[in-house]
């Protein structure tokens, strides 16, 4: 009995599938616990101006992400967990991922052009609204513009370099996108900054900080997500047929690219 028990045991240990059955662990409790501490800690920031509860949810959820990534670099890296099946439910995950953030931005879209095409009385009947002076497109805004699109282009060459073998190449295209990223956030900071109108100035005011904010909250996110991958690509984690951490994030970022061109054409150009 005692040796069926031990066989039984050694049988379950070992993998006859091409699936990665992540052992249990303690990071999605973390990054909730994190999340949560983060969303009461803006309401009584908002409130009452408490901040160290926002802070400590920000150091949770920043140490969970760190911890987290740690371990899935680990399994897909030195584990050999990230098997062709695995990688290919990574893809449709990764799509899927990329498909809600279209829906997400879909609706400062719809909010946008549902004020804008017909603006009421209370706006003056007129858009931009009375009274709401509007940034420059050709300035600061067509920058970024530019900016952005050659971030797509340093990403491309890093991919195709990573495909040739070219290592050298990857690295120094894959740094210039970072450091392209770090320039478009601190330009839109600046441009937050100068702005003549704020958050709460009409509906204006209101569409146009969330859908560019969150996009510049996305760019922010895939700088992060990208200098992971720089990181990564120094350490030798990347070869010509397992890199698809940096395809993900490139597909990310090609993502962000597009959002990008949406709101320059439709809320800066456009809506002004």
């Amino acid at each position: 009995m005692r040796c069926i028990q031990v066989g039984v045991l050694v049988s379950m240990s070992k993998a006859y599938h091409p699936y990665h059955l992540v052992d249990p662990s303690p990071w999605p409790y973390t990054g909730s616990i994190g999340a949560l501490l983060i969303t009461v800690g803006s309401v009584l920031y908002f409130h009452y101006s408490y901040t160290w509860i926002m802070y400590l949810g920000a150091i949770t959820l920043i140490i969970t992400m760190i911890v987290w990534w740690r371990d899935v670099i680990r399994e897909a890296t030195f584990q050999g967990h990230h098997t062709q099946v695995v990688k290919r439910g990574l893809r449709y995950g990764m799509i899927l991922f990329i498909t809600s953030e279209v829906c997400f931005f879909f609706a400062f879209f719809w909010a946008f052009f549902h004020s804008s095409l017909s603006p009421t009385i209370e706006l003056g009947a007129v858009w931009p609204p009375v009274g709401i002076e509007v940034l420059d497109p050709f300035s600061v805004p067509l920058l970024n513009t530019a900016i952005l699109l050659s971030s797509g282009a340093t990403v491309t060459w890093a991919h195709h370099a990573i495909v040739s073998g070219q290592r050298l190449e990857a690295i120094q295209s894959l740094t210039c996108t970072v450091i392209l990223g770090i320039q478009f956030t601190a330009l839109q900071a600046m441009e937050y900054y100068e702005a003549p109108f704020t958050i709460s100035d009409s509906v204006y005011g209101s569409t146009f900080f969330m859908a560019t904010g969150f996009h510049g909250f996305h760019v922010i996110i895939g700088t992060i997500f990208l200098a992971v991958c720089l990181t990564r690509l120094i350490g030798y984690h990347y070869t010509r047929h397992h890199h698809f951490g940096f395809e993900a994030a490139s597909w990310y970022w090609h993502f962000v690219d597009v959002v990008w061109l949406f709101l320059y054409v439709c809320i800066y150009w456009w809506g002004s």
